[in-house]
């Protein structure tokens, strides 16, 4: 309690959060998330499937810059994580198609969030770096 206001001061946003929170091990949920989606890759990979379901070279393509094995790598984090799901059909060669989760779809709606945020303070985020940088 503020002595001289005589309210009760709310923990900050992020300190009140259970995301926030340690568990027995000593982690907290956001760091698990932050360390599957935290890279690039695993953020085009849901963006890119976000739409639809997609086989591997069709996402390859349309991720720039990402190597096969990059992708493999991420997809299988992503799959193991229970973002995204992996489906063989027996053809020849056998079709693998990509697809969002239930769970992979609903992450979108935080890291929309965090989109909307970076389009609103990128150019104040720069503006801070060039001044830092110059020493202003």
């Amino acid at each position: 309690m503020n002595a001289r206001t005589g309210t009760t001061a709310a923990a900050p946003l992020l300190q009140a959060s259970p995301g926030f929170a340690q568990d027995e091990r000593g982690g907290c949920p956001i760091r698990e998330v932050l360390d599957r989606v935290g890279d690039t890759w695993s953020i085009l990979v849901i963006f890119n499937l976000q739409p639809g379901p997609m086989r591997f070279n069709a996402l390859k393509r349309a991720i720039e810059g990402i190597s096969q094995r990059m992708l493999t790598v991420t997809l299988r984090s992503l799959e193991r994580d229970g973002l995204v799901s992996r489906t063989v059909r027996p053809t020849t060669p056998p079709e693998v198609e990509y697809a969002l989760t239930e769970l992979g779809h609903s992450i979108a709606v935080p890291i929309d969030a965090l989109g909307v945020w970076a389009a609103r303070n990128r150019d104040a985020m720069r503006m801070a770096r060039s001044a830092f940088d110059t020493g202003a």
